[in-house]
């Protein structure tokens, strides 16, 4: 039988390697024709489903203090904008690269924890941030010159600053003790609003046809969010937040895989050497005793 590190470890693995899954489930929706913000609604609509199911059966309360509902609010919005962005840039770039700058938001973090609450910016924080835009640097270029959209590496790295935003709120607000299940219930519950008006109260939704966009919706609900959710929660009571945040670089490689081996997508020997920068400099990060101390609890709380 397994031991507890044992079961941590393989549960931070599926934790990363699920979430590392959302390029496979809505790139194929976007190649049926359905726009972001269909793709977003739906996600979100069952995610929703699935974690009240998973709190009724936990037996948690949905009760809230009136104090959390206005910073309940923010966050959902600060959530959903970051899904929105980086959902935005599979549009314009291949899902792997862009999943891999995603990952430079504890970077991100530890920018914001200097520059508004006076924390100190330590050599070896400087030193990560540095080997982090020379990696970006080196993505830019594909194969044959063709460089990256522009606009896509825009999105991603909002998506990157708006879900650093909302980890510092999370752990700077009353929101920090809210047990992370109910906290991502209602960060999603919240962040819904954004796409149910983007489409005009579901007017300009697109509906779901056929069994490969059912499934494939309902994949990003489970796969992305669910399981994640559940197995990192359980990663870091097993091994701690530490252990769990490294093997949080798997996400990005996940994607890259998904991306070579089923989307066909390509990587140039610069872009390898890119990858392997940022995926070390945010590990530097994370080791590093200063920022992430701030935010280990962010990994309860998954886009």
């Amino acid at each position: 039988m397994l031991g507890k590190r044992a079961r941590g470890y393989i549960e931070g693995v599926i934790a990363s390697v699920s979430y590392g899954l959302n390029p496979l489930f809505a790139l194929p929706l976007y190649a049926t024709g359905m726009l972001v913000d269909s793709v977003l609604f739906y996600r979100y609509a069952f995610a929703i489903l699935l974690l009240a199911v998973m709190m009724k059966v936990s037996k948690q309360s949905f009760a809230l203090k009136r104090n959390e509902i206005l910073p309940l609010v923010v966050m959902g919005l600060l959530f959903s904008l970051s899904s929105l962005f980086l959902f935005q840039s599979f549009r314009y770039m291949d899902a792997g690269i862009a999943s891999t700058i995603l990952f430079v938001y504890p970077i991100i973090v530890a920018v914001i924890m200097a520059v508004f609450f006076k924390e100190k910016l330590s050599l070896l924080k400087m030193l990560s941030i540095t080997i982090a835009f020379i990696g970006i640097s080196l993505l830019y270029e594909g194969e044959g010159g063709v460089t990256l959209s522009l606009l896509g590496v825009v999105y991603v790295l909002l998506s990157s600053l708006v879900y650093a935003l909302y980890i510092v709120g999370v752990n700077h607000s009353v929101l920090k003790d809210m047990p992370g299940l109910k906290l991502t219930f209602y960060a999603i519950l919240f962040g819904f609003s954004i796409y149910v008006v983007r489409l005009r109260g579901g007017m300009d939704l697109q509906p779901l046809t056929t069994f490969s966009q059912w499934f494939n919706a309902f994949g990003l609900a489970l796969f992305p969010t669910l399981i994640s959710l559940v197995a990192i929660t359980k990663s870091i009571h097993h091994i701690g937040s530490t252990p769990a945040a490294i093997l949080g670089a798997l996400e990005p490689l996940t994607a890259l895989v998904v991306g070579v081996m089923v989307f066909d997508e390509r990587l140039t020997s610069a872009n390898m050497v890119g990858i392997v920068m940022i995926l070390s400099s945010v590990t530097m990060i994370i080791v590093g005793r200063g920022a992430w101390g701030q935010i280990q609890r962010f990994f309860r709380n998954r886009r």
